[in-house]
């Protein structure tokens, strides 16, 4: 990642009050970006955008991607070099209750974002940021691989399968590569293992319901204990999303392709492994306990083989799990004693690209 590309340049990113859409913006208004976002008000109080003014330092629009004519008018007014899609209905529970949501969403919010890109001169790069999900799972040990089948099981996990077709469908035939001097974008797809860090406090997701019941001095209820996921500090994956974000501009289409972010295989690890550790770091007083309940189907085994980030993009984690931890652990206590949420967002992310250049 090249922080002196960033400087000055224009970027346009959906979805920026959200959980990951909070740290990027940070980070890219930490290297001098002109960065404008788009997005519904936070989906959770407290947030990190509130939390962090994250909105002190770009233009923050207020808006619905299913809204195409304001979305379009959004990219056209501001006519960036550089487009991250985020925008999404991320959660698999949720896509139970609102199966029509999460699609509307997460499928036809990908097409208004790519015609906004298609009817709007000067855009390079677009981004559009998926999940792990997105792949037929199998239950299988090794790492899904970028050719892997597009599926998923929930309205989720298949919806973002979709928005994958999608992309694939707008890249064939709107910024086919072999017609790149003609309409000049490069487009695409990243798929990112369980992305955790500070200020997330989404509901049904593992961590924040941990940091939830320690703060408390409640006992977790867990779920899926066996469950094994691709666990990956946030700052692992933005890193990736960026590095493709410069190398989709500077060398076009040969990077306009689909791309995973995970961690190190030895850190896909249980459910009952991360509340064991996350426990141990938080102190006597944390507890937890199985919850016995039904819940919906969930994937029991997930991995990401990250061998062409690797070896194309030079981008290999730079974070143990344990590190991972460490720093939501860190992250939570400071904010509960006091600190400024905007300084210590910022202060992790410096230290993590300080560390990447010893680790990579």
């Amino acid at each position: 990642m090249n922080r002196t590309f960033w400087r000055g340049r224009r970027v346009f990113l959906t979805g920026h009050t959200g959980f990951k859409g909070s740290w990027i913006s940070l980070w890219l208004q930490s290297m001098g970006a002109q960065v404008v976002g788009y997005a519904l008000p936070p989906p959770t109080k407290p947030s990190l955008f509130d939390s962090a003014d994250v909105g002190n330092g770009m233009v923050s629009i207020m808006g619905n991607v299913l809204d195409l004519a304001r979305l379009r008018s959004a990219v056209e007014d501001h006519r960036p070099a550089v487009v991250f899609h985020m925008a999404a209905q991320p959660l698999v529970r949720h896509s139970y209750i609102e199966p029509v949501e999460t699609y509307a969403t997460n499928v036809m919010g990908t097409v208004h974002l790519l015609e906004a890109v298609r009817k709007t001169s000067g855009v390079r790069a677009v981004v559009n940021i998926t999940t792990d999900k997105c792949y037929e799972n199998r239950e299988w040990a090794w790492g899904y691989r970028e050719n892997e089948p597009m599926g998923g099981y929930d309205p989720y996990s298949n919806s973002k399968g979709c928005a994958e077709l999608v992309s694939a469908a707008y890249r064939s035939s709107f910024f086919n590569p072999s017609s790149h001097a003609q309409h000049g974008v490069a487009l695409a797809t990243v798929r990112a293992g369980n992305v955790i860090g500070g200020g997330d406090w989404a509901q049904d997701r593992l961590v924040p319901d941990i940091l939830a019941a320690f703060e408390q001095g409640k006992p977790v209820r867990i779920r899926n204990r066996n469950a094994v996921r691709p666990w990956q500090h946030v700052l692992e994956p933005l890193r990736g999303y960026l590095t493709l974000a410069e190398r989709l501009h500077e060398q076009g289409p040969s990077y306009g392709e689909g791309w995973n972010f995970g961690p190190h295989d030895e850190d896909a690890k249980s459910v009952g492994w991360v509340v064991q550790r996350m426990a141990g770091m938080w102190g006597s007083d944390a507890r937890w306990q199985i919850d016995s309940g039904e819940h919906p189907h969930e994937a029991a085994h997930l991995k990401l083989d990250v061998s062409k980030a690797r070896s194309r993009l030079d981008w290999r984690p730079a974070l143990t799990l344990d590190d991972s931890l460490k720093l939501i652990v860190d992250w939570a206590r400071l904010r509960h004693a006091g600190a400024n949420i905007r300084q210590l967002t910022l202060e992790q992310i410096h230290a993590y690209e300080t560390l990447t250049l010893t680790r990579n």
